[in-house]
């Protein structure tokens, strides 16, 4: 079997990466994208039914030896990280090149090469201890590619607290591996479903991948790690980097038994991150952060598939349970294609512009109409909307959800608010990029440098338009991409044979393309017609004045007021206003921030509580030893009467 060989030339290359990156751009951008298509040639094989590889080193690594397993759930991941490495690989030559960032492009090359390897090793480890090195590693790449412009505060700042909620993870799944290395005696990872024993070291996995994979209330890093990292980094964190979380949560829910509530949590969870995440990527003004908090409702949408498909298996009912679960794996994939897509898009606006927020850019459709194009297929995609790929795997999630409600079991009762929920954060999704593109595309430039901006070169274009066709590919074929994910889930739930290609989906693969053709038509008849009678371009609404000028633009905060009225309660808005006064008044000033909430209003005031407090305990330790004995002597006496009290009672 190939496989081998294959995934060795991909580790190879990528360690050859890291070695040749700073100092040799060309032959990194070389062997890292084919380090991307050997992993693709390795993984296609376990994909298309061949059996799992299982590889064991003659050597020990800590102790123990090296264990690396690639069966079709890890190849499902494994094939989007060779997809959209590749991607970023050859975006960033042109986007983060020496000439631009001669600093920090050396360093971006290694730690970039470094990303992906220790990803790899993640998803092939089938050893506790190696999962949790390779864990950390990609941890720590990650740090030092987020902080590449690490002499902005903001950006410092960004990395500290992604590197802090990333040791938090780890230090669950440590406690996640070591407790399971204690009830089984061996580091040795595989399927355990029959030890219920084990079932409560969930929660810990839970925590853990929960803390990685952004969702709602852990998510607190990823705006702003997101934000200010470089967009092809931003791009492999979203698309792939949060799927680590999410595999280690598919991953551990099959091989160990879960607890009886686990299904519902992560049901409600995925609920709540969805909404959530669609309500706050609303009220942003950034673009990034906009993308990045509609990385939080994605995820929200796979963790309901997955917390569907934990209650179905938990309560027998296989057929709704591997549906959903089908459409949360293929919305792991759709997500990384159409997310990877709208970040390498904002890069490109980012590297035209020099500025990130909506409310300064505008009318780019005319200057850039390639990125305008695709940055309008991935919003369609990301938006659920046919016939594009984010349509078929949210209608799979919603049609097992359906399915698990007119089952009139226990199921429905948490299956009916979480199919309500998701449908309305599928309209806040809308609606944050109907609010996207039309202030960041449409109107008028807001600035000069805006006015001037251009088009991105073919080394940031091709990369796109790649993504943008995998996106239209999965769209008009779904029923050829079901085998693979029906495949998955059935490994994922071992004892179960891959479900057949439902009616539903096969009808999908002639309504899709036919829906498609027609868009295409009438917009081909629509341009033509245009034509013929003539264009002419005006400004779209005066309003009666004779010079209107950008500034009379409708803004992103009059499409954001809607989730401001409806999750005030949450947002908490902060806002600064200057009325204009008098008869020649100057300019007025409205400026409204949405912090975030969980981090600002509840995690800081608690760690400034934690701080004055072992600040006040820190005074004990003056260094004098009379006092330290009279603290022993204290805390004698204190024992001594509990053990009074207590013999009395």
């Amino acid at each position: 079997m190939m496989t081998g060989w294959f995934l060795g030339a991909a580790v190879l290359g990528l360690g050859a990466g890291v070695v040749a990156g700073p100092r040799y751009p060309r032959a990194w951008l070389g062997v890292t994208l084919f380090s991307a298509v050997a992993l693709l040639a390795a993984v296609v094989p376990v994909l298309a039914g061949a059996p799992a590889w299982d590889w064991r080193s003659g050597f020990l690594l800590s102790g123990a030896s090296l264990h690396l397993r690639l069966d079709a759930v890890s190849a499902l991941f494994l094939a989007l990280l060779a997809v959209v490495a590749g991607a970023g690989t050859a975006y960033s030559h042109e986007y983060w090149s020496d000439r631009e960032n001669p600093k920090t492009a050396p360093g971006g090359r290694r730690w970039w090469s470094s990303l992906v390897l220790c990803m790899v090793c993640v998803l092939l480890a089938s050893n506790g201890l190696h999962f949790l090195i390779a864990w950390e590693l990609f941890a720590v790449s990650s740090y030092f590619l987020i902080t590449l412009n690490r002499q902005q505060p903001e950006v410092r700042a960004a990395g500290w607290l992604y590197l802090a909620a990333s040791h938090a993870g780890t230090l669950c799944l440590f406690a996640f591996f070591t407790l399971l290395m204690l009830a089984t005696g061996s580091w040795d990872l595989g399927p355990m479903s029959g030890r219920t024993e084990l079932a409560p070291l969930f929660w810990l996995a839970l925590a853990g991948f929960g803390l990685k994979s952004g969702m709602f209330p852990l998510h607190i890093w990823l705006p702003s790690a997101h934000a200010s990292a470089p967009s092809h980094v931003s791009a492999i964190m979203s698309g792939v980097s949060l799927k680590l979380g999410i595999y280690g949560l598919v991953r551990f829910s099959g091989w160990l038994p879960t607890p009886e509530a686990a299904g519902w949590v992560v049901l409600g969870l995925g609920a709540v991150s969805a909404l959530l995440g669609a309500a706050f990527a609303l009220a942003q003004n950034d673009l990034k952060r906009l993308l990045a908090y509609c990385s939080v409702e994605n995820v929200g949408i796979i963790l309901i598939g997955l917390g569907a498909a934990l209650l179905g298996a938990a309560h027998g009912e296989v057929v709704w349970g591997r549906l959903a679960l089908a459409g949360a794996l293929l919305h792991v994939w759709n997500h990384g294609l159409f997310k990877g897509l709208l970040f390498l898009g904002a890069g490109s606006v980012l590297h035209a512009t020099g500025t990130r927020e909506m409310s300064r850019l505008g009318g780019l459709w005319r200057v850039m109409p390639w990125t305008a194009g695709l940055v309008a297929l991935g919003a369609v995609a990301i938006s659920g909307l046919p016939p594009l790929n984010g349509f078929v795997s949210e209608w799979l999630v919603y049609l097992g959800l359906i399915e698990a409600v007119i089952g009139h079991g226990t199921e429905a009762w948490i299956a009916l608010p979480a199919t309500i929920l998701l449908a309305v954060a599928g309209a806040l999704a809308l609606a944050s990029f109907v609010k996207l593109g039309a202030t960041v595309f449409l109107g008028a430039p807001r600035t000069h440098a805006v006015e001037h901006a251009h088009e991105s070169g073919p080394w940031m274009r091709w990369p796109m338009v790649a993504l943008a066709v995998l996106c239209v590919m999965i769209g008009l074929l779904p029923a050829a991409v079901w085998p693979v994910v029906a495949r998955t889930a059935a490994v994922w739930q071992t004892g179960v044979s891959p479900q057949p290609t439902p009616e539903f989906l096969a009808t999908l693969g002639y309504v899709q393309p036919a829906l498609a053709l027609l868009l295409g038509l009438g917009v081909l008849l629509l341009w033509r017609r245009s034509c013929r009678n003539g264009l002419r371009r005006g400004p779209t609404w005066d309003c009666g004045y004779a010079e209107p000028t950008a500034r009379m633009q409708y803004t992103g905060g009059s499409l954001a007021d809607l989730a401001g009225e409806w999750f005030g309660w949450l947002f908490r808005p902060e806002l600064l206003s200057r009325r204009p006064r008098g008869f020649f008044p100057a300019e007025g000033l409205r400026v409204a921030r949405v912090p975030e909430t969980v981090l600002e209003r509840i995690l800081t005031p608690a760690g400034g509580v934690v701080l004055q407090v072992s600040t006040a305990v820190r005074r004990m330790q003056h260094g004098r030893l009379q006092y330290y004995i009279l603290y022993l002597l204290l805390g004698l006496l204190a024992l001594g009467l509990i053990a009074i009290s207590g013999g009395k009672s």
